[in-house]
């Protein structure tokens, strides 16, 4: 909070604004506010500023974020809290039912904001662990410590896959899945598949102190505040969400338990295995999903069967559209007359190449805008980087060479300059796709930047993966050129050997004329 009096005392020593705002981290207007003041009252000393009482600073620098406040009917979350307490099935919908009845004319609070309200009553008031293990209460999420990994088949790229898990705490229904990333969009798309595996929304989730989920206003500052995002994805589901404190295991023993269960049935059993997708990974793992979730206690209980007959009934309901992540970007359409998102590519009309076009980018779908008109809509693309979603009727008419439009034609040409093995690379990358834009891309790639390298390099390099029946492509070439360190020390390219048989009747050699030859009598000594 802004502290007005000191402010004043600097101003009247004749500090500059810089001056103040670094010292007391409040804006230029804060300071220009009290400056008038100062102005207006008089005040140009220090014992001035001294006398000013703690009235005239309220009243001459009123608080409007507390008059406002003032505005509004207060919720009693205390009986709020102590409801939840004494009965499982009370839930935040019917509490703000209440408290809007009882406020009658004056200004309410809308149903998120008295959720947030409410979220911030038990972050302040310590009040998390009592209401942990009611059923439909809360539900915690976090990122498992351990790791997966996905194998790309085609190009033997290994990535990392992070494993997501969220528990209900009180029948200990869990939900896992694995994602490639570890960013915010991840995060969000993770609490949504698992809100939809549970069927129904928890009131509170409870986090831990994960960089996707919260951020430090400033370096050093012990407090953390919620991303944007997570606060509009929680007020779309009408949940409330509690950060667990700093070194406060309590507020999170159900996930690290369920943590620990994922790392040893699931990382633990999966591991192992190559897995070409992070689809098949998935889809395995929701098989050790569904086998914890069956497992009985000690009691002969499973998991789901707590879950189907106390809880389930107490989660509230979905929305009737799913949160939707929204990206907007402005993407030119290439010479390959597709554009590029996040690595993937996607086709737009060949007519459209070399214009700038909007896109529209959510968890499933990539849309591509001319000016305020849908030119397309691709399903988006996820997993391995280069994938092509390339549409037929985006595709120009074959063997016709059009006008800032890439063709076989042109890169084949080009290839020609460096010499037989490249344009022979070039060929098989453009062979291997069923659509022959989706290779224009690495072989841009392949004769621009590998090419810059040297032609002699490049036509030894392209040899070098033909002799070793390698599939071609800009990553393979890049790692031969690696070892070639200049053109003198390429490799000699291998040519057609001569013929080495020996003719039946060799001819004699004819004599050379005019060419004098010393018989061995010459060098005999004394000669």
């Amino acid at each position: 909070m802004t502290d007005h009096r000191v402010i004043m005392r600097l101003l009247v020593q004749g500090r500059s604004y810089s001056e103040i705002v670094a010292s007391e981290n409040c804006s230029r207007r804060s300071i220009s506010t009290v400056n008038k003041v100062l102005a207006t009252r008089g005040i140009s000393t220090m014992d001035q500023v001294k006398e000013v009482t703690d009235q005239q600073l309220h009243d001459w620098f009123p608080d409007g974020r507390s008059k406002k406040s003032e505005q509004y009917e207060q919720p009693d979350f205390e009986a709020v809290h102590e409801s939840m307490k004494h009965d499982r099935n009370f839930t935040l919908q019917q509490a703000w039912q209440g408290y809007v009845i009882r406020a009658g004319e004056q200004r309410k609070y809308g149903y998120s904001k008295f959720c947030a309200l409410f979220a911030q009553h038990v972050a302040t008031h310590d009040l998390s662990a009592t209401i942990h293990h009611e059923p439909g209460r809360t539900m915690q999420v976090d990122w498992a410590g351990q790791t997966l990994t996905v194998t790309d088949t085609l190009t033997g790229q290994v990535s990392k896959a992070y494993l997501f898990a969220a528990v209900l705490p009180y029948s200990g229904m869990v939900f896992a899945r694995a994602s490639l990333t570890m960013n915010l969009a991840a995060w969000i798309d993770l609490h949504v598949r698992a809100l939809e595996y549970f069927s129904g929304v928890p009131q509170i989730l409870i986090p831990d102190n994960a960089k996707t989920a919260t951020y430090r206003p400033q370096r050093k500052d012990p407090q953390r505040l919620l991303n944007d995002r997570y606060s509009q994805f929680a007020t779309h589901y009408g949940t409330a969400i509690v950060p667990a404190r700093v070194r406060s295991p309590r507020d999170k023993g159900a996930i690290e338990r369920a943590v620990r269960t994922a790392n040893r049935r699931i990382i633990g059993r999966l591991s192992n295995e190559v897995w070409p997708t992070i689809q098949e990974l998935n889809e395995a793992i929701e098989v050790q999903v569904e086998e914890i979730n069956d497992l009985k206690n000690p009691y002969g209980v499973s998991k789901r069967e707590i879950f189907t007959t106390e809880e389930v009934s107490c989660l509230g309901k979905l929305p009737e559209q799913r949160f939707t992540q929204v990206t907007w970007k402005q993407l030119k359409v290439g010479r390959n007359y597709h554009v590029g998102a996040d690595y993937q590519f996607y086709s737009a009309p060949y007519r459209l190449a070399g214009q700038t076009l909007r896109a529209r980018l959510t968890d499933t779908s990539v849309t591509l805008f001319a000016g305020e008109e849908i030119v397309c809509e691709h399903t988006r693309k996820y997993g391995r980087k280069g994938q092509y979603s390339t549409f037929g009727e985006h595709v120009p008419p074959a063997h016709q060479n059009i006008a800032n439009l890439w063709s076989r034609t042109w890169f084949l040409d080009r290839a020609q300059a460096y010499g037989p093995a490249t344009s022979e690379v070039i060929t098989k990358i453009l062979d291997r796709h069923a659509i022959e834009a989706q290779g224009f891309l690495g072989c841009q790639n392949i004769l621009d930047s590998l090419g810059k390298k040297g032609k002699a390099r490049l036509e030894a390099a392209c040899q070098q993966v033909l002799n070793t029946a390698a599939i071609p492509s800009y990553t393979t070439l890049k790692r031969v050129l690696a070892t070639i360190t200049s053109d003198q020390h390429a490799p000699p390219v291998p040519r057609a050997a001569g013929n080495t048989v020996k003719p039946e009747h060799p001819e004699t050699p004819q004599l050379i004329e005019h060419v004098f030859v010393r018989g061995s009598d010459y060098y005999q000594e004394g000669f």
